[in-house]
């Protein structure tokens, strides 16, 4: 799945727009990056965590001439780590829960209603007899 599968998926889940979709998604991979690149862990319960890992400097070999080694400096890497939920839906020993996405709010109808210039109501007021 890419990103605009994704984006697809989740709008038609939520019954959101797909702008409005793309543009969260937007926001949490940039969230995400900027956290991991101070070098936060992000923790998200039951689905995993990401988080930026020292690897040390190596000697690596070169795949066209295996004889030449090569020397592969320290980086920061991002790694994440399912988290245990994730782990057992994947291997199938617990099934993936239904998704209910919330009703979007009602709009309560206040003051956005264009008003007519006469003020009388439409029924007339009977009189009571006694």
């Amino acid at each position: 799945m890419n990103k605009a599968e994704l984006v697809t998926a989740i709008a038609h889940t939520t019954g959101q727009s797909k702008i409005q979709v793309h543009n969260a998604i937007a926001a949490t991979l940039y969230a995400l990056t900027a956290a991991m690149a101070k070098g936060e862990r992000i923790t998200l319960i039951g689905f995993g965590t990401f988080e930026r890992r020292q690897r040390q400097a190596r000697i690596g070999v070169n795949p066209q001439d295996p004889r030449q080694k090569l020397r592969i400096p320290a980086a920061r890497v991002p790694a994440f780590r399912a988290g245990q939920e994730l782990k057992d839906i994947v291997d199938g020993r617990s099934k993936l829960p239904t998704f209910h996405a919330p009703s979007p709010a009602k709009k309560k109808s206040g003051g956005s209603k264009k008003k007519s210039g006469h003020k009388k109501s439409a029924k007339k007021s009977k009189k009571r007899r006694r």
